[in-house]
């Protein structure tokens, strides 16, 4: 398990408390303030109605919001006075292996607010308050003779009451039951970026987590929300009201083909899932925060070490048609080539190449020290997809039975596509599938998904969930391959900041076809596109190179020795610069040595200089694009200034990667 440190201060004036003071007649008000004294967040009673408040250096980041929740015993949401509060400080420190940060410290301020309704029922709000992200959940407890015991929580009236003149970075919520073969929602819905907020979604059903807005102060503010399990449902921010701000919104009706209940079931005393706001005046806070691992905790150990890597993959340029024996020895022949860890073959393996020779395809790869990662429908029921392996990870008796038959023939891990929404019982078969995984030495990634919610340290197998428009559509439309840059200098910023992103495919072919000639093409550069392998952040990464990609020269020397060493792990993570759906540069750091990339999605050259000062002392290796982007150039010993920075420039549809 993890070494935790938690330090608990009871002074309320050394935690910037103020104790609780009347603000009206009929209303009180405590405050607290983070451990840097930047973050304020204040919490109101005023007129029955709880309500919180936050500001960043004296500006209102969030303006008084709603607090609150109704429950089949109880309605927490008017009539409510604050009774006590109760404060301290957590200081913790942890370990991940595969996040954008392998050593983790928490500080924040912890502060706990008792609330009593008309009816003398009782329950808490607390709040986390860190140098850069505040996040609050409810506390439901048993009330008068040790009763309830249980209980369901209906709704939520949470509230994010932006400054008026906040401007939207957001993806929509899909309607239920629609899409094809009636997946969706999926979480794979296109950005809209610098939109007023007054805009409606464009589904009518408000907007997935993670929401990224900029407010009219220039400051950023990222909500979302973490340590969702089994025993809540997931939830999405609602349409924006003028009057409410967005509100918390639960999942539909019609999710999972009806089946389950729109509200969320908890044994009392229990507690809600947290709901996170990162906030800066900056997108450092953003890109860099790690909100959504602080607050929760491992909910069982590993049953082994789990390697990270890179794999391959046919299905996203050849398609359905490759899922035979002779094209998947190309693609882990390519793996081995390459010194990738996996080899993922997609659905309908178990028709087109059959069990008795997956478990031959299994040994032919491990002899050349590549690892088999397989597909599979989630469902038996809850949508039509009608790939297979179906009906083999619904259920515990068949999950029990196919994942040892993948341990026996020395398969890694899963990919686990098509699941029907946010519901609780939805929830419950991630977990399900993640824990049984995990006592067969598998790990998992989800595909055709919810957004993932604190789960990489929470389930310790998880690698990463797709929920977002991803590399297939590139394949798919000419469309999305124009989007491609756009939809990548998004991610950094809003989906990938909060949680690990299967994306899919470092794609290193020119057309989108299997003879790299026909079909449309990919719109982004070759340093574009080895620039995401760094940017785009998951622990295993889909290199999708194809075998011609080592054929009549289509990739240089200089291309392939990048693409070999490409590490999927990170120690440290540095915001440099960008602007959500325009450009990003990030610096990471593996071990001892670090990788500077940048990506860039307008129509004009971007120079900058980059401060690599504190990146070590070694000799940084450049790789950027020709002048019309056509052609990679490498510069070894690239000038650094005598200050430690250096200049760089990214080509239209370009980017550029710096080793050091």
């Amino acid at each position: 398990m993890n070494k935790v440190n938690i330090k608990q201060l009871l002074c309320g004036a050394a935690l910037g408390l103020m104790a609780l003071v009347p603000v009206a007649a009929d209303g009180r008000e405590v405050s607290v303030a983070s451990p840097d004294g930047h973050i304020t967040v204040t919490i109101n009673d005023e007129g029955g109605r709880a309500t919180y408040a936050v500001s960043l250096d004296g500006r209102a980041m969030l303006l008084p919001s709603a607090l609150g929740f109704t429950a089949d015993f109880g309605d927490f949401t008017q009539g409510l006075r604050i009774t006590d509060s109760h404060a301290g400080r957590v200081d913790t420190t942890y370990q991940m292996r595969q996040v954008k940060q392998s050593a983790i410290r928490y500080e924040a301020m912890r502060l706990t607010v008792d609330f009593q309704n008309g009816k003398e029922q009782k329950m808490a709000v607390e709040f986390s308050v860190s140098n850069r992200d505040v996040a609050f959940r409810y506390l439901l407890f048993r009330q008068k003779n040790d009763n309830p015991k249980c209980a369901v929580v209906k709704s939520e009236v949470s509230a994010f009451r932006l400054p008026e003149g906040t401007t939207t970075f957001l993806t929509p919520q899909s309607k239920e039951m629609v899409g094809w073969e009636r997946t969706k929602p999926s979480y794979e819905e296109e950005y809209q970026a610098d939109a007023p907020m007054t805009d409606r979604s464009r589904f009518g059903e408000g907007y997935t987590f993670p929401c990224l807005f900029r407010t009219s102060s220039d400051g950023w503010v990222l909500i979302s929300e973490t340590g969702v399990s089994s025993q809540y449902c997931g939830s999405h921010l609602s349409d924006y009201d003028a009057a409410r701000g967005y509100t918390i919104a639960f999942p539909m009706a019609g999710e999972n083909n009806g089946r389950g209940d729109t509200f969320a079931g908890i044994a009392l005393p229990g507690a809600t899932p947290w709901r996170t706001i990162t906030l800066g005046q900056t997108l450092k806070p953003i890109v860099e925060t790690t909100v959504a691992y602080d607050l929760v905790e491992p909910l069982y150990e590993a049953s082994e070490e789990y390697q990270p890597g890179r794999y391959t993959w046919s299905w996203l340029i050849w398609q359905d048609n490759s899922i035979n024996w002779d094209d998947q020895l190309e693609f882990v022949n390519l793996a081995a080539n390459m010194g990738y860890e996996y080899c993922l073959v997609d659905n309908w393996w178990d028709e087109k190449i059959g069990r008795e020779r997956m478990a031959k395809l299994s040994a032919y790869a491990q002899a050349l020290d590549v690892h088999l990662m397989l597909w599979y429908n989630s469902n038996g029921f809850e949508n039509d997809a009608p790939q297979t392996p179906r009906d083999r990870m619904n259920t515990a008796m068949a999950r029990d039975k196919e994942m040892a038959w993948l341990q026996q023939i020395g398969v890694k891990g899963i990919k686990v596509d098509f699941f029907g929404g946010d519901k609780q019982e939805t929830m419950k078969l991630y977990e399900d599938i993640l824990y049984d995984a995990n006592r067969y030495g598998l790990q998992v990634i989800f595909h055709g998904c919810t957004l993932p919610r604190g789960w990489e340290r929470m389930y310790p197998n998880y690698v990463a969930s797709e929920a977002v428009l991803a590399s297939e559509n590139v394949y798919f439309s000419d469309h999305h391959a124009k989007q491609e840059p756009f939809e990548l200098t998004m991610h950094p910023f809003c989906r990938n900041a909060f949680a690990s992103m299967d994306w899919g495919g470092v794609i290193m072919n020119r057309y989108l076809s299997k003879d790299n000639r026909s079909r449309h093409q990919r719109q982004t550069t070759n340093v574009f596109e080895m620039a995401t392998a760094i940017t785009n952040q998951t622990a295993i990464q889909c290199i999708a190179m194809q075998p011609n990609n080592l054929e009549n020269d289509e990739l240089t020397f200089d291309e392939l020795q990048l693409l070999r060493e490409l590490p999927t792990t990170w120690d440290e993570t540095r915001f440099i610069d960008g602007y959500p759906g325009r450009y990003v540069v990030l610096a990471r750091r593996h071990g001892d040595k670090w990788y500077v990339a940048g990506l860039n999605a307008t129509d004009k050259p971007i120079k900058m200089t980059v401060d690599l000062s504190e990146m070590g002392n070694g000799q940084p290796v450049y790789y950027t694009d020709s002048k019309k982007g056509t052609e990679v150039k490498k510069f070894g010993g690239a000038k650094v200034r005598k200050d430690g920075s250096m200049k760089v420039e990214m080509q239209p549809n370009g980017g550029f990667v710096v080793v050091k």
